[in-house]
């Protein structure tokens, strides 16, 4: 065999650069993509972001009218006025004497009047001297030690409360036992008494029952802290202390047998029961709030629904010209090359923008004009549609959809949403149509809103109340739904208030 050469012509995908550029900016949230835009305005000089003055410019050159220039004479007098009060009051001080000697009990503002105290501008008040610095946000275990910090406590007892409220998680549950801490403090001087004493003070500390080993121990505390003639108090305490596990399971006739209660009796215990908090943690401990910036806005104008978007979000950007004139100018070739690249890379990275935006307006259209009935009367009529139809009108692939999607919000008249919450799978009707997963979760969520609490629909009732309305669903399907909304049993829901 002799070596030789052979030309073969082929095609294959090739990820350029541009290309991976404008998938990653494509898949990213408003909030990433912020960061990516500034981190590139700051690694690229040929970059730069466009502030939009043109309406201020505007209204300062051409939006004067007769009330503003007449505005403005009246506080050029006022200003003329008070430079002459003020021209005034200064020649009086200075005309005016000081003696060398000032009496006692006198003070400079007492002697020389109000010409020398210093004048406020109009308008100015206190609260323009206020800088917001952020909220704070506390955990149950600071708010504890601050009211520690407040108590008189002697050296070990201090030592027990710190090693108690360690042990307390974020619902206000202590999870360790007193023997346990006891054994964490390694101090032959405290005994397991002095550690349940001060548990109990710990325990009366706000939120009531903090520091609780169970359920039934919180309540109890919080219940002591009611007056002794409260109605029902006596009836609340026993049903907590004997039949707390018919309290938990709902089980209303039982407990009506058991204590001797008649239903509207048993009625008023349970609304005194309500007022207590079983996870004291709660009223404390807040999680960080999570802000979500809309890629896009939705609003009705002319009875025509229309779709924009948030350019409020991202910041408007442009090649520096000044700096891009410089690579024809420059005299060093390494500056030239310098100048050419980062060019190519700003203008790379404008046009992956304006794809994106483009391609996310195309998709917004898609969603509005598909689920116009949502919009229009709510939930209950949202339309089944996947992926693959949105690509069909789109003319993209479906992968290129799911990127535009995920992490993508809509703000709408009734209320922000992600994308992705218009995408649901379809399930047949009595009619031969298809009718939405979302929508059969909104009409499961208004049926258990609408039920008696004395006597809640079970799965079964919810699937042939929705047989009537022509959805045809199993009841396996109305139980996956439900726990998808969080929606307790029906047996959990029972309530007599």
């Amino acid at each position: 065999m002799k070596p030789s050469l052979q030309l073969k012509f082929s095609q294959q995908l090739t990820m350029t650069p541009q290309l991976q550029q404008a998938i990653k900016l494509l898949q990213l949230s408003t909030l990433d993509l912020q960061q990516e835009i500034q981190e590139a305005l700051e690694s690229n000089p040929l970059l730069e972001s466009v502030e939009n003055d043109q309406n201020s410019s505007e209204s300062s050159s051409d939006g004067e009218t007769l009330d503003s220039r007449t505005d403005k004479e009246q506080i050029s007098n006022n200003s003329d006025s008070n430079e002459s009060t003020q021209m005034d009051s200064h020649d009086a001080l200075e005309n005016k004497e000081l003696p060398d000697d000032l009496p006692l009990d006198s003070s400079w503002e007492e002697y020389l009047g109000s010409t020398s105290a210093p004048t406020r501008m109009t308008g100015a008040s206190v609260d323009d001297d206020y800088v917001f610095q952020g909220e704070t946000s506390e955990s149950i275990q600071d708010h504890l030690m601050w009211q520690v910090e407040l108590t008189h406590f002697s050296d070990n007892d201090r030592s027990i409360a710190i090693a108690i409220i360690d042990s307390i998680d974020e619902s206000g549950y202590l999870t360790a036992s007193s023997e346990e801490i006891l054994e964490s403090l390694d101090n032959p001087e405290i005994e397991l008494d002095e550690i349940e004493c001060v548990l109990k003070r710990v325990q009366r500390f706000d939120p009531i029952g903090a520091g609780s080993r169970s359920v039934k121990e919180c309540l109890l505390v919080q219940l002591q802290q009611f007056d002794t003639e409260t109605p029902w108090l006596s009836q609340a305490r026993n049903i907590i202390e004997e039949h707390s596990d018919l309290l938990s399971s709902k089980d209303y006739r039982t407990l009506m047998r058991k204590t001797r209660l008649k239903e509207d009796q048993l009625r008023e215990v349970m609304r005194l029961l309500q007022s207590l908090n079983p996870r004291p943690g709660s009223a404390i401990a807040s999680g960080e709030p999570e802000y979500i910036v809309p890629d896009v806005n939705v609003y009705k104008k002319k009875g025509l629904w229309t779709v924009e978007l948030n350019n409020e979000a991202l910041p408007a950007l442009s090649v520096n010209e000044t700096y891009a004139k410089l690579s024809k100018t420059a005299s060093n070739p390494t500056d030239s090359q310098y100048i050419k690249s980062h060019l190519q890379e700003a203008k790379w990275f404008i046009k992956s923008l304006e794809s994106r935006n483009e391609t996310l307006l195309k998709v917004s259209h898609c969603i509005v004009s598909k689920q116009k009935e949502f919009f229009e009367q709510g939930p209950e009529k949202m339309q089944p549609m996947v992926l693959n139809d949105v690509a069909e009108m789109v003319d993209m692939h479906e992968s290129t959809i799911s990127r535009v999607t995920t992490q993508k919000y809509m703000h709408t008249p009734r209320g922000i949403f992600e994308l992705k919450y218009f995408f649901s799978s379809h399930v047949s009707t009595d009619s031969g149509e298809n009718c939405s997963s979302t929508a059969i979760r909104a009409f499961i969520k208004k049926l258990v809103a609408e039920e008696p609490p004395s006597k809640p629909l079970s799965d079964s009732k919810i699937a042939q109340l929705l047989s009537e309305q022509g959805i045809k669903v199993a009841r396996r399907t109305i139980a996956k739904y439900r726990e998808s909304l969080h929606i307790p049993p029906s047996n959990q829901r029972k309530s007599l208030v």
